[in-house]
């Protein structure tokens, strides 16, 4: 007998006798008479009804689910285990980007020629309300070791914060007045975002005199060497259009939340760009820390504001144009992670949303294209958009969230033990091992992604229906060093007047719902399953309440 039978049993037997249940309780001879009693009462009504929905309804529906996650984790674990094969090929035979393409340092011998054998670079700074950061990334640029008058510094101010107005100009004139050719640009209004802050940065005047564009976001800080390293591909190699360096994160130590954001990001870095670079001369543009190449740009069709991931688009389309990329890993640029988790859930939208849309949107225009081949397009279409930008995010919560959980309550359901130990253990190793120093991490994080691919799945499907919070775009919030000591200083005198405010549902809901069935395990389970289960309820109700990443106060 099912637990579920034995429950019920329970309630029945527990019912004050009367004549009625007297009489027919001294008929309950057979199994068959036994079903025929239960029916005629109240409760028999319910468990009769709910064994007939249990088997012709929840049942098949849940097999049904269960199949298509052994599919997309089998399709998961293919994609996995490829990108990293290439990489362990690449670094074995040491093929980096140096060797596979003409780079040579840029010749300045000459001092008469010098200047000339420099092109003329710019460098965008897109920002927005950013006072923390946007002395550093504008002080970065303008450290760079480049000509000076071979080099352009644009800060594209879009503030509206009369503090933040006020810290950028006064940056932007500091830099002036030491000789440096840097020009602070405002819009007038937010129209296209970061997008339309960029493509209305390059119609001056003054970008026709430049041929290649180094972008960086307010926090990113390059090193002086930056261009002297990432130009040279783009002089040598007329193919190449884009050069993405690695992201180096100065605030990873900070708390457990970004530790493991850079967790999942040097696997990005390593496996995705690293192996789509090597393979496919392709990769998404990670919107900065990366030159563009203008012509390539132009061509392309410039910026453009149709998704929140204008940066992917603008690969993809010249991409389609028959132009390749490079990703160089050696090359880092330091950058501040989001540490509270307001502004990495905004983030993670935006970052799971956009790619949906985007592939919704231009499926049919990468089929239709004549000047990339057919393994291209399958590249595009199937492993960067559907598996990696799609699938991960559904599978991930819907498998080890919700169906999982729901085995225990189904006994019919039989999951494989490749599916729910080999696989996912393999997944896990392959990603760990991108960030060696944080290996005894690797629980916390499992849990913490499954927290937030809730978050991905939502975000992924009002992409793909262009529902409400399509073009939703929030700038991530970043608190600079100078900031950030203050918060944290006053963050234990307000801890209670914020508590209402850090509440998140959503989570509280789904942690509520693994917890019942790690409690319905527990009792009636043959299994240590619970364990998992109730681990898994903890990190979804702890970040329910907010206790995750950095608690910033009011006031």
């Amino acid at each position: 007998m099912s637990p579920f039978m034995k429950f019920f049993n329970f309630l029945y037997d527990s019912l004050p006798p009367s004549s009625w249940f007297l009489v027919q309780r001294r008929n309950l001879a057979s199994s068959s008479e036994t079903d025929e009693v239960i029916r005629s009462g109240i409760i028999g009504e319910l468990i009769y009804i709910w064994k007939e929905t249990r088997i012709f309804v929840f049942i098949p529906i849940l097999k049904f689910l269960v199949t298509m996650c052994l599919v997309m984790s089998f399709l998961l674990f293919i994609e996995r285990v490829y990108m990293s094969v290439v990489v362990v090929i690449v670094k074995l035979l040491r093929r980096t980007p140096e060797k596979v393409h003409k780079w040579e340092v840029i010749n300045d011998d000459d001092l008469e020629l010098a200047h000339t054998n420099y092109p003329m670079v710019l460098i965008q700074i897109p920002m927005y309300n950013e006072k923390e950061v946007c002395q550093l990334s504008i002080g970065a640029a303008c450290r760079l070791s480049w000509p000076l008058d071979r080099m352009i510094v644009q800060v594209l101010d879009d503030s509206t914060d009369p503090a933040s107005k006020e810290l950028v100009n006064a940056e932007c004139d500091k830099w002036a007045r030491k000789g440096i050719n840097i020009m602070s640009e405002i819009r007038d209004n937010r129209i296209g975002y970061k997008s339309g802050a960029l493509k209305a940065g390059m119609m001056h005047n003054y970008v026709k005199q430049c041929e290649f564009v180094a972008i960086f976001d307010a926090d990113f800080q390059p090193d002086p060497d930056f261009l002297a390293r990432t130009i040279p591909f783009l002089i040598h190699n007329r193919e190449i259009s884009l050069v993405q360096c690695r992201w180096k994160f100065v605030n990873a130590n900070e708390c457990l939340m970004t530790r493991m954001q850079e967790m999942s990001l040097n696997y990005h870095f390593l496996a995705e760009q690293e192996s789509g670079s090597s393979i496919h001369a392709f990769f998404g543009f990670n919107g900065t820390a990366g030159v563009w190449r203008i012509a390539a740009l132009n061509e392309a069709g410039g910026w453009k504001d149709r998704t929140t991931v204008e940066d992917m688009d603008l690969a993809v389309r010249a991409c389609l144009h028959g132009w390749k990329f490079v990703y160089v890993h050696n090359v880092e640029v330091k950058n501040e992670l989001p540490s509270t988790f307001k502004a990495y859930r905004f983030q993670q939208h935006r970052w799971s949303c956009g790619p949906a849309n985007l592939w919704r949107k231009m499926t049919i225009e990468i089929l239709q294209n004549k000047k990339v081949s057919a393994w291209k397009k399958l590249y595009l279409i199937y492993n960067f958009f559907f598996i990696r930008k799609i699938v991960v995010h559904i599978f991930t919560f819907v498998f080890y969230c919700l169906i999982l959980p729901a085995t225990v309550m189904f006994p019919e359901l039989q999951v494989p033990k490749w599916a729910t130990v080999y696989v996912p253990s393999t997944i896990t190793l392959l990603n760990a091992l991108a960030t060696p120093r944080s290996l005894h991490l690797l629980v916390f994080w499992i849990l913490f992604e499954n927290v937030m691919s809730m978050h991905r799945t939502k975000a992924t499907f009002i992409g793909l229906l262009e529902a409400g919070r399509v073009n939703e775009w929030v700038v991530t919030e970043k608190l600079g060093d100078t900031l950030k000591s203050k918060l944290i200083a006053k963050a234990t005198t307000k801890l209670y007047t914020r508590f209402g405010q850090r509440i998140n549902w959503r989570e509280l809901v789904v942690g509520l719902y693994i917890f019942i069935c790690g409690c319905y395990d527990f009792a009636y389970g043959g299994s240590y399953f619970y364990v998992y289960l109730f681990l898994q309820a903890c990190a979804f109700f702890v970040a329910g309440v907010g206790y995750i990443g950095t608690i910033v106060p009011i006031g």
